[in-house]
C-alpha cells in the first residue's frame, strides 16, 4: 500500500505568521503519525482576484492548475486559516475559487474537492482562535462538496502557545492538534 499523503497549506505567508507556525506544528504531527507530509506556501502559486471575464478571456491560471493538481495527488488536505475581519481572508477565499474552477477532462468542476478529505485549523493571537474563519471556511468548504473532517483546532493566544522549538507548549492544545491529526488520518486512509 502506498503511503497516506497529506497537503498542509497555510494560509498566510506573512513573516512570523501564527498560522504558518501552526501549519508547520500540524505537519510534524502528521508525519510523526507516518503520514508523507507536504506543506506548501501560497506565495509560491500567486493567483490573481477571480474574475468570470478574467477566466473567459485567458481561461483559469497555471498556479490554480497546479494547486488542483496537487491537492489531487493527495489523500487529505489541511487548511490552517488566519481570520479577518470574523472570516477568512481573501487569500485562502480567492484561492478555493479559482481551484474551484480548474476542469480537467473526464472530470467534472470541483471534483478535486470530493477526492481528498480536508481539516481546518486556525490560530489567533486573541481568546477565540479564529472559530470564526473556522465556521467560514467549512461553509465554504462544504460548498464545494468537500468533506471536512467534524473535528477543527482553534489555537487561542497563539503568541505565547510555542516553545523555543516552535513546539506547542500547552498539553490541552497538543492534544486538541493531535486528535485533528488522527481524525484527519483515519478519514484519509478511507480515500485510499
Amino acid at each position: 500500500m502506498s503511503a497516506l499523503k497529506i497537503l498542509v497549506i497555510p494560509g498566510s505567508f506573512r513573516t512570523g505568521s501564527h498560522n504558518a507556525r501552526l501549519a508547520a506544528a500540524a505537519s510534524h504531527e502528521l508525519a510523526l503519525s507516518g503520514a508523507e507530509v507536504t506543506r506548501i506556501s501560497l506565495s509560491d502559486f500567486p493567483l490573481p482576484i477571480y474574475d468570470g471575464d478574467l477566466q473567459a478571456k485567458s481561461g483559469v491560471p497555471k498556479h490554480a492548475v497546479n494547486l488542483k493538481r496537487m491537492i489531487g495527488a493527495h489523500h487529505g488536505v489541511l487548511i490552517v486559516t488566519p481570520e479577518y475581519n470574523s472570516s477568512v481572508p481573501a487569500l485562502v477565499k480567492n484561492t478555493i475559487d479559482w481551484i474551484s474552477r480548474v476542469q480537467d477532462p473526464h472530470e467534472t468542476r470541483g471534483q478535486v474537492f470530493r477526492g481528498a478529505v480536508f481539516a481546518i485549523a486556525s490560530a489567533s493571537g486573541g481568546r477565540l482562535g479564529g472559530t470564526r474563519a473556522l465556521a467560514a471556511l467549512r461553509l465554504i468548504l462544504t460548498a464545494c462538496h468537500a468533506s471536512v473532517v467534524p473535528n477543527q483546532f482553534a489555537l487561542s493566544f497563539a503568541d505565547q502557545a510555542y516553545d523555543e522549538m516552535d513546539r506547542l507548549k500547552h498539553p490541552a492544545d497538543v492534544e486538541a492538534l493531535q486528535a485533528l491529526v488522527r481524525q484527519l488520518i483515519d478519514h484519509s486512509q478511507r480515500m485510499m
